[in-house]
């Protein structure tokens, strides 16, 4: 592992739900700013808020030491909470359904699997300059899809 936690702070964005997406993420290292972001089409903004972290673990070929900032509850929990249940029941939710975005959460866990990753819930939209340029990186996944 690395001696330095690595801060990510990332963001999903949709116009329409369904409709075009954007994913964006912020990723700290070492006081070294560096932004990654992308799009889809035809998404959902839970499907960007998983991509965003899914993309910035990515970034990472090596194990790393991470701290994770998401506005996302769904992500938050998603991955603290409730994955552990999905896998013990074959990825079906409380209510007997299939999970949603599946193969994301599976994506995902995979790549926490690699990583030691602390996960931190942050309010959106709250003036919180890290959120908040994660924000942007997600509008300009889609504003390069328009």
């Amino acid at each position: 592992m690395s001696e330095n936690i690595i801060k990510i702070f990332t963001d999903g964005a949709c116009k329409g739900n369904p409709g075009i997406g954007g994913w964006g993420a912020l990723i700290i290292e070492n006081s070294l700013e560096t932004e990654i972001f992308g799009g889809s089409l035809n998404t959902t903004n839970n499907q960007m808020e998983l991509k965003a972290t899914i993309k910035a673990l990515e970034f990472f070929s090596e194990p790393k030491e991470i701290e994770l900032y998401t506005d996302s509850k769904y992500v938050k929990d998603g991955i603290t909470d409730w994955i552990n249940k999905w896998k013990i029941n074959g990825w079906v939710n409380a209510s007997k359904k299939p999970v949603k975005n599946a193969s994301l959460w599976k994506e995902l866990d995979k790549l926490v699997s690699v990583h030691k990753v602390e996960w931190f819930w942050v309010k959106g939209h709250s003036n919180h300059r890290e959120n908040d340029i994660a924000d942007e990186l997600a509008n300009r996944g889609i504003r390069d899809l328009l």
